[in-house]
């Protein structure tokens, strides 16, 4: 009986129904009176950007371009206009760094040496001016001792200091790099203190009551309040001596972008002349941007307004 208990087919039961694959019912809850979005009206074009910075530098350069044009054609002596000037600036550009001689030097190294003259004075400007600067604005005696030597030098043509500089230094290198010194102090030296003087009194009053040392004073409390004021002044003592030194060159002589003016116009080519003006402006303008963007990023937003 277990055997055919074990052997008994085993009935199934009722067969089920077929399964079918029921398909998602996607239901559209929207409105049926919905509207269908319709696309956002486009926007004009704005053009003040393009009126108001690039139209008038294009419009100035044009300008400059048309009266150097009619300069060229009135006045008789082989003065170059803007396309023959061109075409000599491809010439001298092309070969920047040739050197035939001591007098005989591309642009090139003739800015790179102008450059570090102005490098070596202005950076002997700002490790004596600056410190100056904090001390005749931080002390009340300095300041009453040294402000009428300052106003009395101050107004003094740079160039009036170049005879100084030849007569002690012996050399027309130096002399050039002390009438770059002299004429870069003054800026720094007057922003600095001026800068330290308007310190607000709260701020000395709590170093006064925190006992902080001198030090700490400066480099704590001074020198982020007067940074802005200190970079102003490195700025115009920067454009300052860059002024300075084409003429301090063109009377000294040696390799440097003045004397290089004052060869070529010994040499009556006014081609390099008009090209050496085109880059001493734009030295002079890479120099100014620098200094802007420096004092920029160290410049508190309340003081760059």
């Amino acid at each position: 009986m277990v055997a055919a208990v074990f052997h008994t087919r085993i009935e199934a039961g009722p067969p089920a129904a077929p399964s079918t694959v029921n398909t998602p019912v996607h239901v559209n809850t929207a409105s049926p009176a919905a509207p269908a979005a319709t696309a956002a009206p486009r926007a004009p074009r704005d053009f003040s950007v393009l009126w108001l910075r690039v139209l008038p530098p294009l419009l100035g350069f044009g300008l400059l371009l048309l009266a150097w044009e009619l300069v060229a054609k009135g006045v008789a002596g082989g003065f170059p206009g803007p396309a023959a000037t061109w075409q000599q600036a491809l010439e001298v550009f092309s070969h920047p760094f040739y050197r035939n001689g001591p007098n005989d030097q591309g642009v090139g190294w003739n800015v790179l040496s102008s450059l570090q003259r102005v490098g070596l004075g202005f950076g002997l400007a700002a490790l004596v001016g600056i410190p100056a600067g904090f001390a005749i604005g931080r002390f009340e005696f300095l300041n009453r001792m040294f402000s009428p030597l300052i106003s009395l030098l101050r107004p003094v043509s740079p160039l009036a200091w170049l005879p100084i500089g030849l007569l002690v230094f012996k050399g027309a290198n130096p002399a050039a790099i002390w009438t770059i010194f002299i004429c870069s102090i003054w800026p720094m030296v007057i922003n600095t203190a001026v800068g330290v003087q308007r310190v607000p009194q709260d701020y000395m009053n709590v170093a006064r009551v925190l006992d902080l040392s001198e030090w700490k004073i400066v480099t704590k409390i001074l020198l982020p309040a007067v940074l802005p004021y200190m970079l102003t002044g490195v700025r115009l003592a920067v454009g300052t001596a860059w002024l300075v030194i084409v003429a301090a060159e063109m009377l000294t002589g040696g390799v440097g972008i003045g004397f290089w003016v004052w060869d070529e116009w010994n040499n009556l080519n006014v081609g390099n002349i008009i090209i050496a003006i085109f880059v001493i402006g734009i030295v002079g303008l890479v120099l100014e941007g620098v200094l802007v963007k420096l004092a920029s990023a160290f410049t508190f937003e309340e003081v760059k307004s």
